[in-house]
């Protein structure tokens, strides 16, 4: 299956609406869209009845006999260890919330073509008609056969926590959330250049993240993980410390390994003094708060459309600046993250994605500014053609130093 940016358009020039002018007539984005983004293609020829004897029957059988007598061979003879299942609910999707399955699926399709463009990786879109954890989890188990990796998109937290943990705990291959932990890789490696700027590490630094979501809660164990200084999340009612009485389960685990400094009140008080400001919220920030950080700090504002502080605000106090928007310099976008993860976890037949994998991807990311590392330029655009190999051969390194590698 190739996800080719091929688009077989309708001939029709009326809409279901019974004859009305078409809305591709008005504006370019439907125009594109119309017939949907993808197609399948075969990878092999049908061109006689020997070509077709064994692509299909009788040859297939031979295939399908040995499978069945030895299941690992299923990675050599299928298209499995080379595509990914970009399975959605449709219950937070881009900046629109929950607007539901079908209305998911153009940003899901649009998703597999990224995967394909960046990163080599053949994906399916799949939005399911349903929202409980234990129908999300169970309907993508008995889909899985079919799939070397499983790419969760766009599902609302906290939901989204049990069913990728649920996922990783039954399935012997990869289940990545890219909401959480592409978001994080890319902010890390964002992160890791602008504190290169700077002269100092990530060990010497305090930082607040707006927004306990999906992004929020991953950027932060990230965070934690590669050796910040100090990191406190806020969510709408203030920062999340343990001395609050409205946590939920995820957000209890988040007041455990953040905050050592032991901050209360809100966003605004955190930011006081703070070298690091990431937005993955939405909202905005006062320009005082803002003006209160540390000297030389840093704002990642990635909220889509309007950023959390626009970045002519940000420039007049801080170092570095970075937001979610192609128009503004380094943008902090997944699509820097997930072909390149996926790619090297499908190399190796990884059967999970580790924090090892996503500590190495950010790492890879990182060093691909090398020499050229600027204010401007902490972070490489999506399409510098080095992005996805060095992402892929760090994260395929990173599995088989951890044991995760099947080959």
């Amino acid at each position: 299956m190739a996800a080719e940016i091929v688009n077989p358009r309708s001939d029709s020039n009326t809409d279901q609406d019974g004859g009305a002018e078409p809305l591709d007539a008005f504006d370019p984005a439907f125009a594109l869209h119309r017939g949907g983004k993808m197609a399948v293609q075969a990878t092999v020829p049908v061109r006689d009845k020997d070509d077709l004897s064994l692509a299909y029957t009788p040859g297939v059988a031979r295939v399908c006999t040995a499978i069945a007598e030895k299941p690992e061979l299923v990675d050599d003879y299928t298209w499995k260890s080379s595509v990914v299942a970009v399975v959605t609910d449709g219950t937070a999707v881009l900046g629109l919330g929950d607007i539901g399955p079908l209305a998911s699926l153009p940003v899901m399709e649009g998703k597999a073509i990224l995967f394909k463009q960046f990163g080599g990786v053949d994906a399916v879109p799949i939005a399911l008609d349903c929202t409980g954890v234990d129908e999300i989890v169970e309907t993508v188990v008995r889909l899985a056969p079919s799939f070397g990796g499983v790419n969760l998109e766009d599902i609302s937290a906290p939901r989204c926590f049990e069913v990728e943990r649920q996922l990783q705990e039954r399935l012997d291959i990869p289940v990545f959330h890219d909401d959480q932990h592409g978001t994080a890789v890319v902010t890390l490696a964002a992160l890791r250049n602008a504190a290169r700027l700077s002269g100092r590490s990530i060990g010497d630094l305090r930082a607040v993240i707006s927004g306990a979501g999906a992004a929020g809660v991953a950027i932060a164990k990230m965070l934690v993980e590669a050796g910040i200084g100090d990191v406190a999340v806020a969510d709408r009612k203030g920062v999340v410390s343990a001395d609050r009485e409205d946590l939920n389960s995820v957000k209890r685990e988040l007041a455990g390994f953040t905050n050592k400094a032991g901050i209360s009140g809100s966003l605004e008080d955190a930011l006081a003094g703070a070298d690091v400001f990431i937005g993955v919220s939405g909202g905005t920030v006062a320009e005082a708060a803002v003006a209160s950080m540390a000297e030389g700090a840093f704002v990642f504002a990635m909220a889509n459309p309007n950023p959390e502080v626009h970045p002519e605000v940000a420039h007049k106090y801080a170092a570095v600046v970075a937001t979610g928007r192609s128009d503004f310099p380094n943008q902090i976008n997944n699509v820097l993250a997930f072909p390149g993860i996926f790619a090297g976890a499908l190399q190796v037949r990884a059967s999970r994605i580790t924090e090892g994998m996503k500590i190495a991807a950010a790492e890879a990311l990182a060093a691909v500014v090398g020499d050229d590392l600027a204010a401007d330029y902490v972070i490489p655009s999506p399409f510098d053609e080095r992005v996805a190999p060095a992402v892929t051969a760090a994260v395929a390194a990173a599995a088989r130093a951890e044991g995760v590698a099947r080959r």
